[in-house]
């Protein structure tokens, strides 16, 4: 099975507020998103958005410009439902973010969900790549993964855990680290699962 179909069979059998991911409140990442307002004005891009509640709270806080990509365009069929009666809608982007190719840079590039999932050094240069020419000196990457002593699996599927350290040399020295954040999330399920947060500026 492919990634796309994978994802796509997610959202196709499990409602948006069972998956383990699922956050009602989008947070940290609003917070660390607000903390940039200059930087969300040219835009947030949201990297493996999936249904997530983020783009409806930037939109609450008029962020208006936003942009997601993912694989899966059932995920987005959520988020649409969600959207309906917006005057502001995102753009949506049906993508793997490792062959993308943004048309512009943007002022943020978030990713709560997609790097972590890249476990060979070929698929994460692809990704680094894609954010390398999705940004401009000044703008802000927010990358949030397992942490080192996190999951090693979602859905799944295996994943690479990241101390912020191992992170932002993985990333250095395109980007220099602003802020990190260790994060308990608490799944529907009521299990608890340790995240990482790293926030890098573009050099």
């Amino acid at each position: 099975m492919g990634k796309r179909d994978h994802w796509n069979g997610v959202y196709a059998t499990k409602s948006e507020d069972t998956v383990s991911w699922f956050q009602k409140d989008a947070q940290p990442s609003l917070d660390l998103i607000l903390t940039h307002p200059d930087a969300a004005a040219r835009g947030v891009v949201d990297i493996g958005a999936g249904a997530s509640r983020l783009v409806d709270r930037l939109l609450d806080n008029h962020v208006e410009d936003v942009t997601l990509l993912d694989l899966s365009d059932r995920s987005f069929d959520v988020v649409r439902g969600r959207l309906i009666g917006r005057d502001v809608q995102p753009t949506f982007v049906v993508q793997d973010v490792t062959d993308w190719q943004p048309a512009r840079a943007s002022g943020i590039w978030h990713d709560r969900a997609a790097f972590h999932f890249l476990t060979n050094r070929a698929s994460q240069d692809a990704y680094l790549s894609v954010l390398k020419s999705a940004t401009v000196p000044g703008s802000i990457a927010i990358i949030a993964t397992f942490a080192e002593n996190g999951p090693e699996q979602c859905s799944g599927l295996p994943v690479q855990r990241y101390s912020s350290e191992a992170l932002s040399a993985r990333i250095e020295p395109s980007f220099r680290q602003l802020e990190t954040r260790k994060i308990d999330h608490l799944t529907p399920s009521g299990m608890t699962q340790l995240f990482q947060y790293t926030v890098l500026e573009a050099v």
